[in-house]
């Protein structure tokens, strides 16, 4: 996909292969840097950026299935049932058959992981001092990213 800034009426064959013209390779760097940003700061709660996503839709919604985390994540069941498995080991969360339907896996926190939300909400005010964007930047890149995801569906 070409950047915003060239039509691709004006580009020739060669000229989409360009890296500076791809929209998806600053959007993929952008989001390995942050990842990155992530790291030490999680660390100290003893999370990886895929388990502290888990855990703030638990801290939201706590007692979901696990294919409503999995919609709610981007996430496919292949990739989110290693990471649950981490997360119980932790002891920060239980996997439980529904008491409805045994088919369905229900996530749940443990006392644990109730008690971890209190150590991370210093997270986004540490990652805000190392990210510079003024509120309304930050918001309207959320806006595009949430549009592009809407796209992408």
């Amino acid at each position: 996909m070409p950047t915003m800034n060239n039509s691709s009426n004006d580009m020739n064959d060669d000229d989409m292969l360009r890296l500076e013209n791809q929209v998806c390779f600053p959007l993929y760097s952008a989001s390995n840097a942050m990842t990155r940003l992530y790291r030490p700061i999680l660390k100290k709660i003893d999370l990886t950026y895929p388990q502290y996503l888990v855990m703030m839709v638990l801290w939201e919604r706590d007692s979901i299935p696990v294919k409503d985390l999995g919609h709610r994540l981007f996430l496919d069941t292949g990739t989110l049932t290693p990471l649950l498995k981490r997360l119980e080991s932790k002891g920060v969360l239980t996997r439980t058959k529904s008491q409805v339907d045994e088919r369905v896996r229900v996530i749940s926190l443990t006392g644990s992981g109730k008690k971890l939300k209190e150590k991370a909400l210093s997270v986004p005010s540490s990652l805000r001092c190392k990210v510079n964007l003024k509120f309304d930047e930050a918001m309207e890149l959320k806006r595009l990213c949430e549009k592009l995801m809407g796209e992408l569906e």
